[in-house]
């Protein structure tokens, strides 16, 4: 069953000897069975059926790396404009315990987190989660292209005073949580939808012992798979892990042969030249680009908290891999774009250290290369048929002397037409066609009252929610 995309005004096409995308205009693409067949001009093979793309931008889906989708969507309204002062305005230690979706919200959480990432574009999508009923039965009926990350840890965090982190350390369990997530994601690449493969996730570098920490490693080596772990996102895991060990989160990665090309760190902000963590190295970011690593950029969840890179630009320089993540709520990987660029131009006081083509590079084969896939992230014969239609005569799309611009700093999803993952058409004019969004988001409202419920009992001050999120007016 061949498609045709016929004439579209603009193909973002990949051009293979400058290993970049290019504009092509007039051009058109075919696909058969899931797989690009044709990326070019003038087509003259068969078609089963043509779209025809007059006024239209064909790209290729965008590659998010980094996403809490089982998690994140319930805390909106809540932690917009919280951090905890004594844990530098991190809210991880404090907040992250309590603010959390019950077993009955999760499938819901999910279902809102996917939609608003399709709507924005995305069609590839690392899912970081601690493993939950019906995990991937529900990827599946979603849609999209999913990297199945089940988080496992051998210790967790939490705070009786607000000001100091403590652990509860069980490394057996830890290892336990190992082989179940490797289980998962044996299952997961056995499922049927074909959509469905997995990534090694040792949750946090403070949180793991060594030997999690190896072990995990290896077994990503030995399957061919990418391995990512949240380290130098706080200023607080910096300096536990300074106290700990006499490095950096980055150099003791490296310090244990930790740092690959198939190695992805979750954030990476707090460098050993970062303002806000200035240590006795300055190597950091060399150790990160000679290894090959890449870094999760998710800009919006830490500048809730005044928090950025230093700078993303910088990082690009230096030649580190990055690759975008929408760690939080809005799940929107354009709006997430925007911001990247935003907050690196001012943090490096310079409007030229990032440009939007090594920011769609990021978000597209930066990202693809993280997961260690050619067949994404791109459009080329012989990738997979993930595709982004854009109307180019959306009045925020216009004037459009560079779609892309246009595309990722005035337009938004808003003039995304239509998304296709293996072929297959998954949103059409602002609509997702695999799940219910609105009664997703429904019921995710019911839910956060029952959460709202049951902050006293585990806040470590007994407060509740009003008190920790006041609301932006008093009630009359």
């Amino acid at each position: 069953m061949v498609t045709l995309i016929r004439d579209a005004d603009i193909v973002i096409a990949w051009d293979p000897s400058a290993q970049s995308h290019v504009y092509m205009a007039n051009a058109d693409v075919a696909f058969d069975a899931g797989t690009l067949t044709f990326v070019g001009r003038n087509y003259e093979g068969p078609a089963d059926e043509t779209i025809h793309a007059r006024g239209l931008m064909v790209m290729p889906g965008l590659v998010n790396i980094h996403c809490h989708p089982s998690s994140e969507p319930m805390n909106k309204g809540l932690i917009d404009e919280i951090g905890s002062p004594g844990f530098y305005n991190s809210s991880l230690y404090e907040y992250l315990p309590i603010f959390r979706a019950d077993s009955d919200a999760i499938p819901n959480c999910v279902r809102v987190a996917l939609s608003e990432l399709l709507l924005s574009g995305v069609t590839t999508l690392a899912d970081l989660s601690m493993a939950h009923p019906g995990w991937l039965d529900l990827l599946a009926a979603a849609g999209m292209r999913v990297c199945v990350a089940p988080m496992f840890r051998s210790a967790r965090w939490y705070t009786k005073n607000g000001h100091l982190v403590e652990y509860a350390w069980d490394p057996a369990a830890g290892e336990t949580a190992m082989a179940e997530a490797l289980a998962l994601i044996d299952r997961a690449e056995q499922h049927p939808c074909g959509r469905l493969f997995g990534m090694v996730v040792p949750a946090q570098v403070d949180t793991c012992t060594p030997e999690l920490l190896r072990d995990s490693f290896a077994e990503a080596q030995a399957r061919g798979l990418a391995w990512q772990i949240h380290a130098a996102q706080s200023v607080s895991e910096f300096h536990e892990i300074t106290r700990r060990h006499g490095y950096t989160p980055v150099g003791w990665l490296d310090h244990l042969g930790l740092l690959s090309e198939r190695s992805i760190i979750g954030h990476g902000i707090f460098l050993d030249d970062h303002p806000s963590t200035p240590w006795h190295t300055r190597s950091d970011l060399q150790r990160l680009a000679e290894t090959g690593t890449t870094v999760a950029h998710c800009p919006t969840v830490f500048a809730r908290r005044g928090i950025t890179l230093n700078d993303l630009g910088r990082y690009h320089r230096a030649g580190v891999n990055v690759g975008i993540g929408t760690d939080t709520y809005p799940h929107n990987m354009l709006d997430e774009l925007r911001l990247a660029a935003y907050l690196a131009r001012t943090r490096a006081s310079d409007p030229r250290t990032l440009n939007s083509t090594d920011l769609f590079q990021a978000a597209t084969i930066g990202g693809a290369r993280a997961l260690g896939r050619d067949d994404i992230g791109r459009l080329a014969a012989g990738c997979r048929a993930d595709l982004v239609l854009v109307d180019l005569t959306h009045p925020m799309m216009r004037p459009t002397h560079d779609p892309v611009r246009s595309l990722i700093y005035a337009a938004g999803d808003r003039a995304v037409r239509a998304v296709l993952v293996d072929g297959q058409k998954v949103v059409e004019n602002g609509r997702v066609l695999t799940m219910d969004y609105a009664a997703a988001a429904a019921a995710l409202h019911e839910a956060q009252a029952r959460v709202k419920a049951k902050v006293p009992q585990l806040d470590w001050d007994h407060r509740t929610a009003e008190q920790i999120a006041p609301l932006t007016f008093r009630e009359a």
